[in-house]
């Protein structure tokens, strides 16, 4: 250790002994690490906006990340309509960024829901529990699950989650707020008319996954099913199925 006393950082539902240590942070290493950090550097080595610095690992064999200071998405106030426009943009930019990433020679992912197919490296979690907010600073944090996929499959969860488009919701709001996020991103037309379909689907693999664990045991997913999680992700998962056309409306 450098001598700096650690300090246990609430939140993270998955990752396990997460700490602060002076200006890092240190989390357990995985067989997806390598990868990852390779991937993390990929990016900021783009300068794109809103990646976390990677410092390697440290004498207790954990990843080192710097640490970003600011307010965890979930404890600020929902999005404006601008910022969600915003949101998009970023993740455009980070998608972009990545079609060009080469994985390491036996790059190993950690893959807890398998996506819709194989086109780009994505984040998999982009959701306000991972988003720090430092004034103007915005940056996408715990990139452990980032593997392979689509844009359309991280693009699907990241509007659900921020708009967010959840059991009890209002169409008539979270319409022009899931427009918001796609058109910061500039999606195209054979995007938009394939989203609303895949919203229910990205949604709904949530709500497998933990369904799944109860029945097997597997953690950290048993737990979350435990504590209400699958409640929430079936919910979501019900009501955008059942606003289908006020989506495909707002995206056109």
């Amino acid at each position: 250790m450098d001598g700096l006393t650690e300090e246990l950082l609430a939140g993270g539902n998955v990752a396990e002994a997460v700490v602060r240590s002076g200006d890092t942070v240190r989390k357990p290493w995985t067989a997806a690490t390598p990868a990852v950090h390779a991937f993390l550097r990929h990016l900021r080595g783009k300068g794109v906006p809103g990646v976390p610095a990677v410092h390697g690992r440290d004498e207790q064999g954990r990843q080192v990340l710097a640490f970003v200071p600011g307010e965890q998405g979930e404890s600020a106030p929902p999005m404006t309509v601008a910022e969600l426009r915003r949101l998009g943009a970023m993740v455009r930019v980070l998608h972009d960024a990545s079609v060009d990433f080469v994985p390491p020679p036996g790059a190993r992912w950690e893959v807890a829901i398998p996506p819709d197919g194989a086109e780009l490296v994505c984040h998999q979690d982009l959701a306000p529990w991972n988003l720090i907010r430092d004034g103007e600073t915005w940056t996408f944090i715990d990139w452990d699950a980032a593997a392979p996929g689509t844009r359309l499959w991280d693009l699907a969860y990241l509007a659900q989650t921020f708009a967010p488009l959840v059991a009890g919701g209002d169409p008539g709001v979270d319409g022009p707020r899931l427009r918001a996020v796609v058109d910061g991103y500039d999606l195209d037309a054979a995007g938009r008319a394939a989203l609303p379909e895949l919203l229910v689907r990205r949604t709904r693999a949530m709500f497998d996954l933990l369904e799944h664990g109860s029945r097997s045991g597997a953690l950290p997913w048993a737990r979350l099913w435990e504590q209400g999680h699958g409640v929430h992700w079936g919910g979501a998962a019900d009501y955008l199925a059942a606003h289908l056309p006020v989506w495909r409306s707002a995206l056109r």
